[in-house]
């Protein structure tokens, strides 16, 4: 068998190769020429897996090493039998982890008291959503939660009305009955409280980052709208500005890895591989966790916006 992986995939490779040829590259050399003749696939959201990447291939399997799937073309994939999975909650505490970061550097920018009571508004209450709504309840805050498909909490407009802080944890759709597609617009901004921070740690998309800019709201991102083009102008007005590593922990790595691994091998139908999890604590050594890691991230993309894939490639696992 042979299998073309993300480079940027820790841990795999090693696993996979006693079992299948591994060919590691870069996303932008994942191309249809170079995936030809590989049975499977192991992405992350740079690559898109569709009919320009997959047409005349002999790939049956592909698995995004990320929580999010809107990078594959899912339709092409059934109609084509190629079986794809994702990674969901693999990263989830690494992102809420995030969260909690955020908000708290964003108090000692605005010098918002500890003891002031808060209210933040969770749309989305999935693997992450869950996980944020535990800590923000342990922290102090009063917590709202909004998820129509899944028939829990208040309306998108009362979480407007009421919440200090929005952070948004879905899915990114732009069809269904609960689209998520520009959730947050200039409609719903409008209904926000005065002053109400904006979150988006969950996709590029999910908030209108133009309608946010105009909006005079403040506002926290790290998964943006054209990634790795990404607006200058949002990147300058943003609170705090990421680049796409909210969910980027050792942990989160590890978790991913080892997802797409049991299920390539369950669909080749070999044993099941294991990857050593001593790794894990030592490569999550090198990363920056000291107080204040989310505001050195911020200045390192406010200062090179361009270099958005550059940074993120470089970013070592906290």
């Amino acid at each position: 068998m042979k299998v073309v992986c993300d480079v940027h995939i820790p841990y795999i490779a090693e696993a996979l190769r006693s079992i299948a040829e591994v060919i590691e590259l870069e996303p932008e050399a994942i191309t249809a020429e170079a995936v030809r003749d590989a049975d499977g696939l192991i992405i992350r959201t740079r690559t898109k897996a569709d009919s320009t990447l997959l047409d005349g291939s002999r790939v049956q399997f592909i698995a995004t090493a990320t929580i999010g799937y809107d990078h594959i073309d899912t339709a092409y994939c059934a109609e084509h039998n190629i079986h794809w999975v994702s990674c969901p909650g693999c990263n989830a505490q690494a992102v809420c982890d995030y969260i909690e970061e955020a908000f708290e550097e964003y108090r000692q920018i605005t010098n918002t008291p500890k003891d002031k009571k808060l209210t933040v508004g969770i749309v989305g209450v999935g693997h992450v959503g869950s996980l944020v709504a535990k800590m923000a309840a342990r922290k102090g805050y009063q917590v709202l939660l909004n998820d129509p498909p899944k028939n829990i909490g208040i309306s998108l407009d009362e979480i407007a009305d009421k919440c200090d802080f929005i952070t948004f944890h879905t899915p990114l759709t732009k069809e269904g009955a609960y689209p998520t597609y520009h959730l947050c617009d200039r409609l719903f901004l409008a209904h926000c409280k005065p002053g109400a921070l904006i979150v988006n740690a969950a996709r590029g998309g999910v908030v209108d980052e133009l309608a946010l800019v105009e909006s005079g709201h403040p506002f926290i991102i790290d998964t943006w709208e054209g990634e790795p083009c990404i607006n200058r102008a949002v990147v300058e007005k943003a609170e705090l500005a990421s680049f796409h590593i909210a969910g980027y922990s050792a942990e989160g790595k590890f978790n991913a890895s080892q997802m797409c691994l049991a299920a390539f091998c369950q669909h080749f139908g070999t044993p099941i591989l294991s990857i050593d999890k001593k790794v894990v604590p030592l490569q999550a050594k090198y990363g920056d966790t000291a107080p204040g890691w989310l505001k050195r991230v911020s200045d390192q993309l406010k200062a090179a916006p361009e270099q958005f894939e550059q940074l993120r490639k470089q970013y070592k696992l906290r």
